[in-house]
């Protein structure tokens, strides 16, 4: 078994402005071990996205706690908040959300401006372009790349920062079938060292 970084207690979540019985999601119990990729299926508008939001410190819970290790997320001050999103995790997304006017390269370094050491910035790069099998396109521009190797700077852009799991929000939803296989089993082999989180409506 691995090791449980991630607990979601009496988990719920509604808008702002919806009814008090109006809930997203309610009620929500579980706990999430390191080296496995949780698939979290669902209908569109059943609060996959919600969750990873949650997850990800982009939104605020309406009732209950999520814990990381043993420490209540809800207690962190706004400066840990931050750090987390920064370091403790990171998203990859359906649309990839590159920039169009960086390379491959410049897009990966985005995730490391914490790092002011050029060399060690060298050198993860070196690194992550190694794990998602894009040596050789560091210099080209995502108009350049396929959809395939598009999701796999998202993917470097996510892991370069070695976070403690990450956050798929349909990352297979405009790839082929072929192409999908490829990203999800290199999602799985990275859940090795992280915990991985993928929502999707499809099967």
């Amino acid at each position: 078994m691995g090791k449980v970084i991630l607990k979601l207690d009496n988990v719920s979540y509604r808008y702002d402005d919806a009814e008090a019985d109006d809930y997203v999601l309610k009620d929500i119990n579980y706990s999430f071990e390191t080296g496995k990729v949780y698939a979290i299926k669902g209908k569109s508008g059943s609060g996959k996205s919600t969750l990873l939001n949650l997850l990800g410190g982009l939104d605020t819970l309406t009732d209950g706690k999520i814990y990381l290790g043993k420490k209540d997320f809800s207690s962190f001050t706004e400066k840990e908040k931050r750090e987390y999103k920064a370091s403790f995790c990171g998203f990859i997304f359906q649309d990839y959300k590159l920039i169009d006017e960086l390379t491959v390269k410049e897009n990966i370094a985005l995730s490391l401006e914490l790092i002011s050491d050029e060399e060690e910035k060298e050198k993860r790069i070196d690194e992550i372009l190694k794990e998602v099998d894009l040596v050789g396109y560091e210099n080209r521009y995502p108009k350049e790349l396929s959809g395939g190797q598009k999701q796999r700077v998202a993917i470097a852009r996510a892991l370069i920062k070695k976070p403690k799991f990450v956050l798929c929000d349909e990352p297979t939803g405009n790839l082929d079938q072929k192409t999908s296989k490829q990203i999800l089993d290199l999602l799985k082999r990275i859940s090795k060292d992280c915990l991985v989180f993928m929502v999707s409506h499809d099967e």
